[in-house]
């Protein structure tokens, strides 16, 4: 897993620098907030916040390879509520059926929007008092086969 997660978090040194350059403050209230409210550092609401809050977009360019499955777009409740890991464990099941297989009661397909379905209502059953928002997008398709997963004792 290339992990290539850009947090717009308000404790970030960069981001900690350019508020505190432009009058603001990080207040630690249930984590770093801006001004004490808002957990993140970029948002393209919250006007009331500006300029402590940037509407402007950290962009990033990454060569894919060919091994990248998936990319998880999520907002922080997601983010607050489990580990990069876990979330892409999580997507790769769903992605390739295993998940629909063994859970067909609750896991109804195997979509990247099935799979970020499930993402948002496990930080949801996990707590997360933020909101959650997600997105996941299936750069290749993923192939379970049953048979070989028994063989090796998975299912």
């Amino acid at each position: 897993m290339e992990e290539a997660l850009y947090c717009g978090s308000p404790e970030r040194p960069d981001e900690l620098a350019r508020i505190e350059s432009v009058g603001g403050q990080v207040i630690y209230w249930q984590g770093p907030r801006v001004l004490g409210v808002l957990a993140m550092s970029r948002s393209i609401g919250d006007y009331f916040m500006k300029p402590s809050i940037s509407a402007e977009p950290e962009v990033t360019v990454t060569d894919r390879t060919g091994t990248d499955e998936f990319i998880i777009l999520g907002s922080d409740g997601l983010w607050d509520a489990m580990s990069n890991e876990y979330a892409c464990r999580v997507v790769r099941y769903c992605l390739s059926g295993r998940l629909a297989a063994k859970y067909p009661a609750t896991v109804h397909g195997s979509s990247a929007t099935d799979a970020a379905k499930l993402l948002a209502d496990m930080a949801m059953a996990r707590g997360s008092e933020d909101n959650v928002s997600v997105v996941v997008v299936q750069l290749r398709r993923m192939v379970w086969r049953r048979k070989a997963a028994r063989q090796n004792g998975r299912t």
